[in-house]
C-alpha cells in the first residue's frame, strides 16, 4: 500500500493553498526547486497530476483537490495525536471545554458547579472562541470536549450527550416597534427593511447571501444590534449577554436548538466521563429559557455518536 509522509502533505498543502509555488516555499521556509520536486515526486509516486501548470499560473486538478480536503483531515489528525500524547504524559492537566462566547451562559454555570461538585471532578479550563470554531479545536486536540448548538454546529464524527432543547428567541433593539411583542414568526423576522438579519460564516468560512452584515464575534453582533443596524435569532438560553439596548422576542416558529456537550470518540477519560454525566444530570427546572416549540425537554438518549460528511 503507498504510503504518504507528513512532511510531502505539508508541501502540498502550501502549494494547494497558495496556488504558487514560489509563495509556497516562502511559507514554508525552504528554496522554491525542492518544493517543485518535491511536488512531481509526489505525482509520479500517486502516478496522478494534482496541479495544471501553465503560464497563467497554478491550478488544482480534480485529483488534487481530493488530496487537498483529504491531506487537511491527516494533518489534523497527526496534530491531534501529538497534542493528545503530550496531554497523557499530564493527567492532572485540566481539562479543556471549549464554547462559544456568550453562548448558553447559565447553563454553562450550572455544568461547570454540577461537575466540580461530583466525586472526583476534573479541574476544568473554559477555552471561549467565535462561532464555528469548537469543531476545529477538538479535532486538533486543542479541546477535550465542546459545549455546541444541533444543528447549526458541525457535529460530524463527534460523540454527543444532549442537554437541553429550547425554542429561540429574535433579538432587536430595544426602541424598535417589534420589542413590545410578545412573540413574532419567521415571516415577519425576514421581512423587516429597517433591520436586516446578522449573517454569520457558514461552515466552509462563506457567509450566506443577504443584505445583513457579515460577523463574526458576539461583541460585533451586539453592538451593530444596539445600533440598530441588524437583529439576530438565536437559542433563548444564549440571551444572557443582551445589553439593555436590546429586546428579546420569542420566535414561535423557530428551528428548536438542541445545546449537546460533544466530544471525540476516541477519547473517553474520566475527566470527560465526569462531565458527560453532569451534563446528563443537571436540573433544567432551575434554567431560565424559553421553552422549544413543544416544550423544553431533555433528550432521553444518554448518547449518541453523529457521523457523515460536513454540512
Amino acid at each position: 500500500m503507498e504510503t504518504l509522509e507528513t512532511r510531502e502533505l505539508r508541501y502540498f498543502t502550501a502549494v494547494a493553498e497558495e496556488l504558487h509555488f514560489g509563495r509556497a516555499a516562502e511559507r514554508l521556509g525552504i528554496a522554491q526547486p525542492p518544493l517543485s520536486r518535491a511536488i512531481q515526486q509526489l505525482e509520479r509516486r500517486l502516478g496522478v497530476r494534482l496541479f495544471d501548470r501553465d503560464r497563467s499560473g497554478v491550478a488544482l486538478t480534480e485529483a488534487g483537490r481530493v488530496l487537498q480536503e483529504e491531506a487537511g483531515l491527516a494533518l489534523t489528525a497527526v496534530e491531534a495525536a501529538v497534542r493528545r500524547t503530550r496531554h497523557a504524559a499530564t493527567p492532572s492537566r485540566p481539562l479543556r471545554l471549549a464554547t462559544k462566547a456568550g453562548a448558553s451562559h447559565e447553563l454553562l454555570r450550572m455544568l461547570l458547579e454540577a461537575t466540580a461538585g461530583a466525586p472526583g471532578a476534573p479541574a476544568i479550563e473554559v477555552v471561549l472562541c467565535e462561532v464555528g470554531e469548537q469543531a476545529g479545536l477538538l479535532r486538533t486536540g486543542a479541546a477535550d470536549a465542546a459545549v455546541m448548538h444541533r444543528p447549526v454546529d458541525d457535529l460530524a464524527g463527534f460523540e454527543t450527550q444532549e442537554i437541553l432543547t429550547e425554542g429561540q428567541v429574535m433579538i432587536v433593539p430595544a426602541g424598535h416597534p417589534l420589542a413590545s411583542r410578545d412573540q413574532v414568526t419567521l415571516a415577519e423576522v425576514a421581512h423587516l427593511p429597517d433591520l436586516p438579519m446578522a449573517r454569520w460564516p457558514q461552515l466552509d468560512g462563506t457567509y450566506p447571501d443577504g443584505p445583513g452584515p457579515e460577523v463574526r464575534t458576539q461583541s460585533q453582533l451586539a453592538q451593530l444590534v444596539a445600533l440598530g443596524l441588524t437583529l439576530l435569532v438565536i437559542p433563548a438560553s444564549s440571551r444572557a449577554w443582551q445589553w439593555p439596548q436590546h429586546a428579546a422576542i420569542p420566535v414561535t416558529d423557530a428551528t428548536a436548538i438542541t445545546t449537546v456537550l460533544a466530544w471525540p470518540p476516541h477519547v473517553r477519560s474520566p475527566a470527560v466521563e465526569a462531565l458527560r454525566e453532569a451534563a446528563a444530570a443537571l436540573p433544567l427546572d432551575e434554567l431560565d429559557a424559553q421553552p422549544a416549540p413543544a416544550a423544553q425537554t431533555r433528550s432521553a438518549v444518554a448518547s449518541t455518536s453523529t457521523s457523515g460528511a460536513k454540512r
